[in-house]
């Protein structure tokens, strides 16, 4: 069965919204506990990378203001300019994630709230490319939903589309290209419901 249109109009869902976005999303960090659980887990002396990092706030900011440098990747051309304009010092790329392939190796990964917004297929070759830009001992974390199916929500009047695999899935897809699971916490009711997953590459 193929995807919900809506799929395929993600990028151009978030680019038309950009501002609200950033408006609506707010800066409470109620995402901290576990930031500082990815953090402790951190390659030492790398970069972080963020995919589908939005307008940087408030979880990079937070990681730079702990010391980390990152490098944010969004599709969203508002969004990065949102980026470049708060934190000048930091890498900020125009780019999807999905073919993404830089010469870089990052002590973390974090795929917060936007990994889930890809199709099933797209999310199982997430895995290599997360394998490709990930340093030994690299932290590598990403919210998913808590079974397999797709669900479409509402974003000012446009549908949203959400994908998960099995839980049963993530972990072969993990195992099979070299990260174990320190951490899952489905439907998380500290962290606003979200499903996460914190691991460790190899």
């Amino acid at each position: 069965m193929p995807p919900h249109p809506s799929a395929a109009d993600i990028i151009a869902l978030y680019q038309r919204h950009a501002d609200k976005w950033d408006q609506d999303r707010g800066k409470t960090l109620f995402e901290r506990p576990w930031l500082d659980r990815f953090s402790t887990a951190l390659a030492p002396g790398l970069p972080i990378l963020d995919l589908g990092c939005g307008s940087g706030e408030p979880m990079a900011r937070y990681l730079v203001d702990q010391g980390h440098a990152v490098m944010g990747v969004d599709t969203s051309p508002g969004a990065i300019d949102l980026c470049r304009r708060r934190f000048p010092d930091q890498r900020w790329l125009v780019a999807d994630m999905r073919t993404l392939a830089l010469p870089d190796r990052f002590g973390g990964i974090v795929a917060w709230h936007s990994f889930f917004h890809l199709t099933p297929d797209d999310q199982r070759a997430m895995f290599p490319i997360f394998a490709r830009h990930a340093a030994p001992g690299a932290a590598v974390m990403f919210t998913s939903g808590p079974e397999h199916g797709e669900r479409i929500g509402e974003y000012h009047g446009d549908p949203l589309y959400h994908a998960s695999l099995a839980p049963a899935e993530y972990e072969a897809l993990l195992a099979a290209n070299g990260f174990r699971v320190l951490s899952y916490v489905p439907e998380d009711a500290t962290c606003g419901g979200a499903t996460v997953w914190l691991t460790k590459f190899k």
